[in-house]
């Protein structure tokens, strides 16, 4: 589906939709670190670790995409309006490309004497609730771009689909580190979470810069 300047061709009861849930997303985004942080302090899980890094950059990317969107109405011009959506659309792709790497240097940093443990409790709250809150930003991006494609929507869709997505493999490998801390397996599991994060990151970023306009 071919992207356009859709900010001006939105009526004002859809950009003010659009802006609503740009700034809850935002709201709820700010609070996504402080809360991985008391799990991260609370365990010893690398995968843990990695969802605190990667909550932490998503938080940039997020703000970035609000302010382009809230910037770039239709009052501006269409020159202006571009720039802050190539803006927007980098940052989320520089946001994937270097979580992904953070999380593929801390998982390698820990790859050869790391036991996982401690009270992983609420890292487990934090990744359910992410699933549920990230799988529904995710569902409302893609009906907005169903309804008018643009940068900004497009690229918070890549995003929300990959922190679904992550979210879903933070949550399976804390689970393990829960229900069998000993298991010789959980180290592995817990590892492979990260690698999976740090690879489904990667694959997003690059996605989204080929889909780019």
């Amino acid at each position: 589906m071919e992207r356009r300047d859709a900010q001006a061709g939105l009526s004002a009861e859809q950009r003010r939709r659009r802006l609503r849930t740009l700034r809850l997303a935002l709201f709820l985004s700010a609070w996504a670190p402080l809360a991985t942080g008391v799990a991260v302090a609370m365990s010893h899980s690398t995968t843990q670790l990695a969802d605190f890094v990667r909550r932490t950059v998503e938080l940039l990317a997020i703000g970035t995409s609000y302010a382009a969107f809230a910037r770039g109405g239709p009052d501006q011009a269409t020159e202006r309006r571009a720039r802050w959506e190539r803006w927007a659309r980098r940052t989320v792709v520089a946001t994937l490309a270097t979580s992904g790497l953070l999380v593929a240097a801390l998982a390698a940093s820990r790859s050869s004497a790391f036991r996982p443990g401690g009270d992983v409790t609420v890292g487990l709250a934090v990744a359910a609730a992410g699933l549920l809150t990230n799988g529904w930003f995710w569902r409302r991006y893609a009906r907005f771009e169903d309804d008018l494609p643009s940068t900004v929507i497009g690229g918070q869709r890549a995003l929300y689909r990959a922190k679904t997505v992550v979210d879903a493999s933070v949550l399976a490998a804390l689970a393990a580190v829960a229900l069998a801390p000993d298991w010789p397996a959980t180290r592995w599991i817990d590892l492979g979470g990260s690698w999976l994060v740090a690879a489904y990151l990667g694959w997003s970023a690059v996605r989204a810069a080929r889909r780019a306009p």
